[in-house]
């Protein structure tokens, strides 16, 4: 992807630099936080009818999966 497809590209870096280290800190957990309730909740409306350990069953088989897919 180059820079035409991301207009605020600069704009963001630029954000992120002036943040302290500490709030840079803060925003990755806020976005890692919210990465996982939108996975949560896209799981919930692929599988609506399952139990809730089921459900926790297969949340926790795709995050091994996602994990592991990093190392």
């Amino acid at each position: 992807m180059n820079i035409k497809n991301r207009p605020n590209h600069k704009i963001y870096i630029q954000v992120l630099r002036q943040m302290s280290p500490e709030a840079r800190l803060l925003k990755a957990f806020e976005l890692s936080e919210f990465a996982r309730q939108l996975f949560i909740h896209g799981l919930h409306k692929r599988f609506p009818n399952l139990s809730e350990k089921e459900f926790k069953k297969i949340l926790l088989e795709r995050l091994d999966k996602c994990h592991n897919r990093n190392y």
